[in-house]
């Protein structure tokens, strides 16, 4: 999590990550073969196994007669006709070095997810409080990221100077990061409140505290969607917080913690609101996003069904781009993960999406009907996370980062657990 905070200029370091994945990566696969844990979780090894092979189908070479046939691929086909260029077979993806590049990314989140799904209660809780750990590690560097006029805290050449963004690039990726916390840190706060466990208690208070921080951090980062999802995050935390200490009336402590993360919120209202305010008023127009977005859904259209290649859309973008919207600041990415995938992947990218949301409203579904229990407890905080990080795509793209990708990773792992029945003895005693 700490070198893959950036979406570009990390090779290096992505390179380190991936090298890291593939013992675990094997490790896992043996591991889950050999006890059977498969079984249970058939339908997210499926969607995983999918989301791996996608890049390497595009991959494949196609006889220059096919390849040119394909929707999309007319200008490529000229291009090199006006080059005195004959190609042999060609991959389906128009940028394949890009393609294979996002398949060698996809080896961390995918190895996190296969050792998650094998691991007992007690290690994957020691997970959550390990990404907990490093919000606040992130939250601190980023405060000494605002505080001191240096850019010796910043950790990548491109990011945003002045901002609070921890170990990321991005400050709205850095938003989504404390996005995330907010429903682990008030489902272990909940679990805490009402439970026989020696720790119950400092668990509260450090799920509280943690609440309070993140809350403060978005203040200071700013982040247009940070802001804007700031609560209903925090709604579905206090719920899965509700839920944790045993869906009764509300007591005392689930007061306070209520209590706490309001007066944080209006930390947010007194502090942020203003700055965020006047970054809502400039002109949509001057927002590339929303500028470019029916630009790119043409593009993609004109290459449906099968898409133009993981990785191909700054390429294919700039063939579509008009002259008279050139400008300096460059549109790398379709801030839209959805839009982009439909252009990329076709329609197979985008059934594999829908795929995925069925997956996620069942089993979240399973999670918020089922009892009480430290289990259940981080399923339902996972579901809210994931609609989190679901929800910042449409918008930008978080996923593009390898610390949100794993971290996305183990939150699937640990909602696929809503799957099983609680076994008794993991079901946690209550007072």
């Amino acid at each position: 999590m700490l070198m893959g905070g950036a979406s570009r200029e990390h090779l290096l370091q992505l390179a380190a990550i991936e090298l890291l994945a593939l013992p675990v990566l094997g490790l896992a696969l043996v591991r889950l073969v050999r006890t059977g844990v498969w079984k249970e979780h058939r339908f997210l090894l499926i969607l995983a196994g999918l989301a791996t092979a996608l890049p390497l189908f595009q991959l494949i070479p196609l006889p220059f007669d096919l390849w040119s046939s394909l929707p999309g691929r007319d200008q490529a086909a000229l291009a090199l006709e006006i080059a005195g260029i004959t190609p042999g077979w060609l991959p389906l993806s128009l940028a394949p070095d890009e393609t294979w590049q996002a398949f060698l990314a996809l080896l961390p989140p995918v190895a996190m997810l296969l050792a998650a799904l094998t691991l007992d209660r007690a290690t994957v809780m020691r997970l959550v409080w390990g990404v907990l750990a490093f919000v606040v590690l992130s939250i601190v560097l980023g405060a000494l990221q605002i505080t001191l006029d240096s850019q010796t805290f910043y950790l990548w050449e491109t990011t945003n100077f002045g901002s609070l963004v921890g170990f990321f690039a991005n400050r709205n990726h850095m938003a989504t990061l404390c996005l995330l916390a907010v429903p682990f840190a008030a489902a272990l706060a909940g679990s805490g409140l009402n439970s026989r466990d020696p720790h119950a208690g400092l668990r509260a208070w450090v799920g509280m505290l943690i609440i309070v921080l993140v809350l403060v951090a978005l203040a200071a980062i700013r982040s247009r969607f940070g802001i804007l999802a700031a609560g209903p995050a925090l709604i579905g935390g206090l719920l899965a917080a509700w839920v944790a200490s045993g869906r009764g009336r509300p007591t005392p402590p689930v007061i306070a913690l209520a209590g706490a993360a309001a007066v944080a919120l209006g930390i947010i209202v007194l502090f942020a609101l203003g700055p965020i305010l006047d970054r809502f008023d400039t002109d949509p127009a001057t927002d590339l996003r929303f500028e470019n977005w029916p630009i790119v859904a043409q593009a993609a259209q004109d290459f449906l069904p099968l898409g133009s290649g993981i990785g191909s859309f700054d390429a294919v973008y700039r063939s579509y781009e008009p002259v008279d919207t050139l400008r300096a600041a460059y549109f790398n990415h379709a801030h839209n993960d959805y839009l982009q995938m439909w252009l990329t992947t076709g329609w197979m990218g985008i059934a594999l999406i829908v795929a995925t949301w069925v997956w996620w409203a069942r089993r979240s579904w399973s999670a918020w009907r089922a009892g009480t229990g430290l289990e259940r407890d981080l399923q339902r905080a996972a579901s809210v996370a994931l609609l989190v990080i679901a929800a910042h795509s449409a918008a930008d793209y978080p996923m593009r980062t390898e610390t949100i990708a794993v971290i996305f990773a183990l939150c699937c792992a640990v909602l696929d657990g809503a799957a099983r029945p609680l076994r008794r003895s993991e079901q946690r005693r209550r007072a």
